[in-house]
């Protein structure tokens, strides 16, 4: 086993997290990636290394991701055949619960999360970060897992040049990394740890603004899709019901318009090749499209009637129905192609050096 622990401006914690690593599982080979931290954090790299640690340094800080992707390429070069859990340098994750996650990929699982109960004093910013990235990774993969934000997780040796290919340097590589995992239909598994913040997280090097817009990223493009055709349709219905008067033939029309510019922005820009051809597609998608408008004009009625103004009835609407739309869109209408999960023998041409 190698524990990859990748570390910006560390403290002592690394170095209590390497011995207490040493004491418990003194066969583990022991690997931290310095992303630029400088001189000041200088003689904490020092002393892992006396530990027996291998140090490697990026000039300049590069992201979290960027320094993962360092250690994986070293353990594929250095460490041949080893699985790799990767964990935090500021003290959050236990010796303990580094050595469960390990044991579970040992045990033939290919992806272990260690996954945080969120009980006890946890910064609201992290609870609800969490919450929020568990509801839309469920909406974007149909997949529940608890703790998609978490640091501490394992890899089989057979998925590390996979992981090369995965993109992003900073905070949004392991989202995007657990998103493709779903894709390829790699099992995820999670193994239940402690929920360690000290003082107040105070240590984070995760920026709320800039890193949660990074991780939201890859979820971007369908709400971008679908807010256009949301608009394009609002104002198709507004426009054809004040000049007919009739809410069927407005609702039908306007419809009918924006499905077929949100079908060609989804298949080209959000769902990606790789999945079923546009003829099987755009059967699905009229389906789903007809069954949509009559729900659409189902609960329009039901809204105008009870004395609801068609514009805020019409926003009710949408809302209601975005959700099931997507998951028809991902896993029916635009699904992937049946795929082998990633070998090292597959990805390894394709991966970046």
């Amino acid at each position: 086993m190698l524990v990859l622990i990748p570390a910006y401006e560390p403290d002592h914690r690394l170095l209590t997290l390497l011995d207490a690593l040493r004491a418990t599982a003194p066969e583990a080979h022991l690997l931290v990636v310095d992303d630029g931290s400088g001189p000041p954090s200088a003689p904490v790299f020092a002393a892992a290394r006396q530990r027996g640690c291998v140090v490697l340094t990026h000039p300049v800080n590069r992201g979290k991701g960027a320094a993962l992707r360092t250690g994986f390429r070293h353990a594929l070069e250095h460490a041949p055949g080893e699985d790799v859990v990767c964990a935090d340098s500021d003290g959050q994750h236990t010796p303990a619960d580094v050595l469960a996650v390990a044991d579970r990929v040992t045990a033939g699982a290919p992806l272990v999360l260690g996954a945080r109960g969120f009980t006890g004093d946890v910064p609201a910013r992290s609870r609800m970060g969490n919450s929020a990235t568990r509801v839309l990774f469920r909406l974007a993969t149909g997949r529940t897992v608890r703790d998609t934000q978490t640091g501490l997780r394992g890899y089989s040796a057979r998925l590390l040049p996979w992981l090369l290919g995965v993109p992003g340097d900073r905070f949004e590589y392991e989202m995007t990394a657990l998103l493709d995992a779903a894709r390829q239909g790699v099992p995820v598994e999670e193994v239940p740890i402690a929920t360690v913040y000290l003082a107040g997280n105070a240590s984070s090097h995760f920026r709320p603004v800039a890193d949660s817009a990074r991780v939201y990223a890859p979820l971007l493009p369908f709400l971008l899709s679908s807010l256009g055709a949301f608009l394009l349709d609002t104002a198709a219905l507004l426009v054809l019901h004040a000049l007919t008067g009739t809410l069927l033939l407005s609702v039908v029309t306007a419809r009918v318009l924006s499905a077929g510019v949100n079908f060609a922005a989804n298949r080209r820009f959000v769902f990606g090749a790789g999945r079923t051809t546009a003829s099987t597609a755009a059967g699905r998608y009229a389906a789903l499209a007809t069954v949509l408008l009559a729900a659409n004009y189902g609960l329009l009625t039901v809204l105008t009637g009870a004395g609801l103004p068609l514009l805020p009835a019409k926003l009710a609407t949408e809302l209601v129905l975005l959700v099931a739309s997507y998951l028809v869109q991902r896993h029916l209408v635009f699904r992937r192609r049946p795929a082998a999960a990633p070998t090292s023998e597959q990805q390894l041409s394709s991966a970046p050096v």
